[in-house]
């Protein structure tokens, strides 16, 4: 794609950003068309990017010098950092059109119209320097039960029912557009949805994403995803959830609600996420994760290097192995110390983590502030630290990012920049 020729909206959307200094100043997320009288096509006035905090911004198109497959690059680095808001005659491609039901006139005139969705809506540049929306990409929806068809393009003024009433969209293609984020970036895109849609979208992601995606979110978005959820389909979600997160969620349900759910749950998921529950707030029992790595002391160290390698542990529980006599799972047998993920790389293969264990920091207990953690955690330069009971078995791992999630304000994925007009990068 290149100025001058037809763009495909959608496919902007997680594209970064550039100024002309090759600095990255955000990503695209979704594109402004401004309604215009009669029936002359939407003009694109813009594009929406998501910058640093999560705060979506406007750039006005002729700012825009370049568009392509890999980047969207600016004539200048003065930003308007005025949170994007969106004006009563204008629509989002991906947030409004995408997925719309529409119909689509035969080319000849003759005939029925075919019923199709919205898959990617193309503008062009015309002679007066107006990026208007000219071809739409669609896929027709054929047979009584509206099966899946084929996807073809249409001229803009082929097509019925792009504007009109919102009800009328799917998920299919928005879905397709998510699952290609990471789920924090795929969470900030859902925040920005109606909540109807936003509802729609969530409950059609599979269990796992929308596990990830809700840790992501605000507890207020949380709330509202998961309980319009039917329970059973709840339970899963929470089952694939770290058990601190899903904790942290039920802990704003009723306590009647939370017993459903606990009880719908598998038990081996459920256990570890009751006794988190009973945690005072504020402690280290109440945001540690009861599944960090841990090993018992007669485990190799190529044997604790395969463990951390696995790609569902998240970087700061990789970090570093716990080493514990056996039952490996929480509450262990008696706690021995730890081995962080460097000293494994200095150590021959074949060592033993017991010779090598660091049994020099005192581990927390259940009841330890998180004023006292984060002190201690910036004292030692840690990501991680153990959390043990009164008989020393290890319960639990507090990491550096629970430490945040619970000492910034509780609104923090919902807070702004501060209100500057204009920035330049």
């Amino acid at each position: 794609m290149t100025m001058g020729t037809r763009v495909y909206l959608a496919r902007l959307a997680g594209l970064p950003v550039f100024d002309p200094n090759g600095d990255r100043v955000g990503r695209v997320r979704d594109a402004v068309v401004r309604l215009r009288t009669t029936n002359r096509p939407p003009q694109v006035v813009g594009l929406v990017a998501e910058m640093a905090l999560r705060r979506r911004i406007f750039l006005p198109i002729g700012r825009v010098t370049s568009m392509d497959a890999e980047a969207v690059v600016l004539a200048s680095g003065v930003l308007n950092l005025r949170r994007f808001e969106k004006r009563p005659n204008e629509l989002l491609v991906v947030e409004d059109l995408l997925d719309r039901r529409v119909t689509v006139a035969p080319e000849s005139g003759d005939g029925p119209a075919m019923p199709s969705t919205v898959v990617d809506i193309g503008m062009e540049l015309n002679r007066n320097n107006e990026w208007l929306v000219t071809r739409l990409a669609v896929r027709g929806m054929t047979g009584r039960l509206a099966r899946r068809g084929h996807v073809f393009q249409a001229d803009y003024d082929r097509v019925r029912g792009l504007i009109g009433p919102t009800d009328t969209q799917g998920t299919s293609n928005l879905l397709a557009l998510l699952e290609q984020m990471k789920p924090a970036d795929m969470a900030n895109a859902l925040q920005d949805l109606p909540d109807a849609r936003r509802n729609e979208v969530a409950a059609a992601l599979s269990d796992r994403t929308l596990a990830d995606v809700l840790e992501e979110l605000p507890e207020h978005d949380q709330v509202e995803i998961l309980v319009r959820l039917d329970r059973e389909r709840a339970a899963d979600v929470l089952e694939r959830m770290d058990p601190d997160d899903a904790a942290d969620l039920l802990g704003e349900l009723p306590k009647a609600e939370q017993s459903v759910l606990l009880d719908l749950m598998e038990p081996d998921e459920a256990d570890p996420v009751r006794q988190l529950l009973e945690y005072r707030p504020g402690t280290a029992g109440s945001v540690m994760t009861s599944e960090p790595v841990i090993m018992t002391p007669d485990s190799t160290v190529a044997e604790a290097l395969a463990r951390i390698r696995e790609p569902e542990l998240s970087p700061v529980v990789a970090a570093q192995v716990f080493v514990a006599r056996a039952p490996s799972a929480t509450p262990t047998g008696k706690y021995l110390g730890m081995v962080h993920f460097q000293r494994l790389l200095r150590e021959p293969p074949a060592s033993i983590l017991g010779g090598i264990v660091d049994s020099d920091l005192e581990p927390l207990r259940p009841e330890t502030s998180l004023a006292e953690i984060t002190k201690r955690m910036a004292t030692y330069d840690l990501v991680a630290m153990p959390v043990v009971d009164s008989t020393r078995r290890l319960v639990g791992a507090v990491t550096v990012d629970d430490v945040l999630d619970h000492s910034l304000p509780r609104d923090w994925r919902d807070r702004d920049l501060s209100e500057n007009d204009e920035v330049v990068l």
